[in-house]
Order: C-alpha cells, then structure tokens, then sequence
C-alpha cells in the first residue's frame, strides 16, 4: 500500500542536493484572495459600472517601496465583470480607504467631498492656530459658546418632555370625551329650539274655542 501511495522516495548514494538547479525569485509574489468591491467605480474600456460589495477573485502584491506609518500598501488586479478589462487598485492606510490605480474610475460620492472639506478646514485651523495665540484663544471662545447654545438648546428639549411626560393620557381621554359630549347636546338644543319655532298657531273664526295646528316644514 505504502508503494502504490510513493510515500517513501529513493535517494541515491551519490545525490547532491547542492547541484540542483534553483529556481529564480520574483520580486513581486501575488497571491489569489476573493474580496468584495468597496467602492462604486465605471471601468474605462467598456463603461460599465461595477457596485459596492461585487465579489471577485483578485491577485494581492505588495507594492515596493511605498509604506505608510510602517503599514504596507498592497496592490489588487481584477477583471472587470463586462469585458474582462483588467483593474488594479492600491489600499490607502493613511485614508482608511481604497485608490483606484488604472482601469476604471470612482463614482462620485457627495458625502466625501463634505468630508474632505471638514478635513481641509480643519486643517486650515491648525495651521492658522499654529503661529498666532490670539487667533487660538478667539477660535476657543467661538467653540465654547456653541457647545453652551448646545447645551441650553438640550435642557430645553428635556424639559419640553418632561411636561409632555408629565401629561395624563386618560385623562386627556376623558376630557375629549366631555367635550364631545357637550358638542352633542348643544347640538340637540339647537335643533329642538329650531323645531319649536317652527310651530305654527291658528285661530278657528267658526269654533268658538282655540284650535292649535302645527306645521313642520
């Protein structure tokens, strides 16, 4: 059994592992991982539009020569889902994000243009703050007064709930109830005292005695 299997191999007296022939290494080794897309991005060749969360089988490298912090930037190649068109794209550890590099092209995607507006602002900010103390002391006292209008802004609305809260609903059931009941029965006076005037009184020339007739309309 273990023959037929090969599992013990013959090594010769004369074998010399030192004269074998090694092969060469590559610099750049890739490796087959499936991942899902994480953008929305439009291939060039085709123009076809690939969604966020596509699944698709990718070739990994690492790209050489460019790091991050000590992080690894790593480098994808996939098809594109039409023609077949190949994509690659590079991770973005400084951005917690993903780059397009060749093939296709990125959606526009609105939220990140206000999110890189904040971050230029911010960073604007810093750089003003950084040489000049007044314009620091300015920029905390504009902070401050807006978490105080936060602040009251949020006292008043607990306490706007706290009397909502405080507010009975049976109660709030029963006078409704008493309402539309008074509703009701003025109504019914209304309509009777518009009947009673309605009645008409004639006086018989023949009887000697009154005679009462009513007429509704």
């Amino acid at each position: 059994m273990g023959e037929r299997k090969v599992l013990n191999k013959y090594y010769p007296p004369d074998f010399d592992p030192a004269i074998l022939r090694r092969l060469p290494k590559t610099e750049k080794k890739q490796i087959k991982v499936r991942m899902m897309l994480p953008m929305s991005i439009r291939c060039n060749t085709c123009g076809n539009y690939i969604y966020k969360g596509t699944k698709f089988n990718s070739r990994k490298e690492d790209v050489v020569g460019k790091t991050y912090l000590g992080i690894q930037i790593f480098r994808f190649y996939f098809k594109c889902t039409k023609c077949s068109a190949e994509l690659a794209m590079v991770t973005d550890p400084q951005n917690s994000d993903y780059v397009m590099e060749s093939g296709a092209k990125r959606n526009f995607e609105p939220w990140r243009e206000q999110d890189e507006a904040m971050e230029n602002a911010k960073k604007q900010r810093e750089i003003d703050e950084m040489g000049d103390a007044m314009k620091a002391l300015e920029n905390k006292t504009v902070d401050s007064k807006q978490e105080m209008d936060i602040m009251a802004a949020l006292d008043e609305m607990k306490s706007m709930r706290a009397r909502h809260a405080q507010v009975d609903t049976a109660a709030m059931l029963e006078v409704l109830q008493r309402t539309a009941a008074a509703n009701m029965q003025k109504r019914i006076d209304e309509e009777d005292e518009e009947i009673l005037r309605s009645v008409v009184f004639r006086v018989s020339s023949s009887l000697s005695f009154l005679v009462l007739s009513f007429e509704f309309p």
